[in-house]
């Protein structure tokens, strides 16, 4: 295959060179000897129209045939051409045909009246230069035939004729010169066509020997970028790919490791609870307690099942957003009221710090909400009992954003790794999956999450674009 592909497209540089020199063999060359030919007659017309008042001054005079001769001779040598002055001969009857002729003089003494006879006729009953090529001895011969006027009657025609044969001459030096050089440029052609075809294959089977270890699971270092055509670019976009794959194979690892290790924690406890609880001497206030424990540990689980099935929709692209126009600060009050339980739970005042006007985004109304409740989850969860919550909503510079901030110690880490999947300061407290999903969500909806934390103020801020058009999916 590979051969296959270094001789197509070498024979395709072949075919290309040769249909170009099959054109100008077969096109070009057989117009320029007509171009030539015309160019010759054009010029024999243009001398014969010069030197026909010499030979129409001699008409009616009565001149030795010898002098006669002279002057057709004389005519012949300036025009460059043999010169036969031929008589035209009328028939009086009704219903005859064109006019005979014979020769006056020839310049060489070679004149046929008969062969030129059909050309002097059309000079004649034109009244103009006619002009021909007819086969000579051998060559082409170019003809103009000039009506020669005494008493305004066309009485005599002069023939002026030469050979055609520099022009062949010269035709034939140009298809020699085109086939000697098209020959060249075919052999050129198909070996500097091997040669190009044969860089580019190596290339390809480059590129080809490293998909294929990819393919495998083996990850190579990135390939060499030589240049900047379409496999130069190529080669760019397989090591992006690479480094991608590479990236999502580690995440993936991570994930199924993270996830296994969240799973087992809960399970182990439950396992051990339900061990403990099996033990008939165990006092009924232990035995609420560890029933207690293990309902937080169900949460737990219910809560880690649905997120990691939210991820896994994510990570799919089967997650529908349909964007509409969304009054944040209504959002903010319902799902305040939503966490009502678990506010008085925590002991916490819920202050809504929204402006007396909406504060409209451009959004998916219930992806905003799971993210709000995230990020209020977040703040209680994490925080010391009592510790106050702020919500608020603020429009400006064409953004809406709905922020949650607390009070509470501040978060640990970076910025960057609080948004990382199964991040989380407190593993007993939560899965560190809900940011990483509130993070996704708002990229979905052209929005982002931001955060500001230091020890007594930490500010989770939802951006959201606040005008535009269409649906997303």
């Amino acid at each position: 295959m590979r051969a296959s592909l270094r001789w197509k497209l070498s024979l395709v540089l072949f075919g290309v060179v040769a249909l170009a020199f099959a054109s100008v063999y077969f096109v070009v060359v057989p117009q320029l000897e007509s171009n030539l030919q015309e160019q010759k007659l054009r010029d024999l017309s243009r001398t014969a129209q010069a030197s026909s008042s010499t030979l129409e001054d001699v008409m009616g005079r009565e001149i030795p045939a010898g002098e006669l001769d002279r002057i057709v001779r004389t005519v012949a040598d300036g025009a460059g051409a043999q010169v036969t002055l031929l008589g035209a001969q009328r028939s009086s009857g009704p219903g005859e045909g064109g006019p005979s002729f014979f020769v006056i003089s020839d310049s060489r003494a070679t004149g046929e009246a008969e062969r030129n006879a059909g050309l002097a006729t059309r000079a004649i009953r034109s009244g103009r230069i006619q002009t021909a090529v007819v086969q000579g001895d051998g060559d082409e011969v170019g003809l103009a035939a000039a009506p020669l006027y005494f008493r305004d009657r066309a009485d005599w025609v002069a023939i002026y004729s030469v050979n055609l044969a520099d022009v062949a001459e010269s035709v034939s030096l140009v298809r020699s010169r085109v086939l000697a050089g098209g020959a060249a440029a075919l052999l050129i052609a198909l070996l500097g066509g091997y040669v190009v075809a044969r860089a580019l294959a190596r290339r390809v089977e480059r590129l080809e020997r490293a998909a294929e270890s990819v393919a495998a699971g083996r990850y190579i270092e990135p390939l060499p970028v030589d240049s900047e055509d379409e496999l130069g670019q190529l080669t760019r976009t397989f090591n992006t790919m690479q480094e991608q794959l590479q990236r999502v194979g580690r995440a993936r690892q991570e994930f199924i490791a993270n996830a296994s290790h969240e799973l087992r924690t809960p399970i182990f406890s439950l396992g051990g609870f339900v061990e403990l609880l099996q033990d008939e001497e165990l006092d009924p206030k232990t035995r609420e307690e560890f029933l207690g424990s293990m309902a937080e540990q169900v949460e737990r689980l219910q809560k880690l099942a649905v997120d990691l099935l939210d991820l896994s929709r994510l990570d799919a692209g089967s997650v529908q957003l349909h964007t509409e126009d969304v009054d944040l600060t209504e959002l903010a009050r319902a799902v305040a009221r939503e966490f009502g339980p678990s506010i008085n739970q925590h002991h916490t005042d819920l202050d809504l710090d929204l402006p007396g006007e909406s504060v409209d985004a451009l959004c998916d109304r219930e992806r905003v909400v799971q993210i709000m409740r995230i990020l209020l989850d977040n703040a209680l969860r994490h925080t010391p009992e009592g510790t106050p919550v702020t919500v608020s909503a603020d429009h400006s510079n064409g953004a809406a954003s709905l922020a949650v901030a607390d009070a509470g110690p501040g978060v640990t880490g970076s910025p960057s790794q609080v948004f990382e999947r199964f991040h989380t300061g407190d593993a007993a407290r939560g899965s560190g999956l809900g940011l990483a999903i509130a993070k996704e969500l708002a990229e979905r909806m052209h929005g982002r999450v931001r955060l500001r934390s230091e020890p007594g103020a930490t500010t989770f801020t939802l951006e959201l674009p606040a005008e535009g058009d269409g649906e997303q999916g």
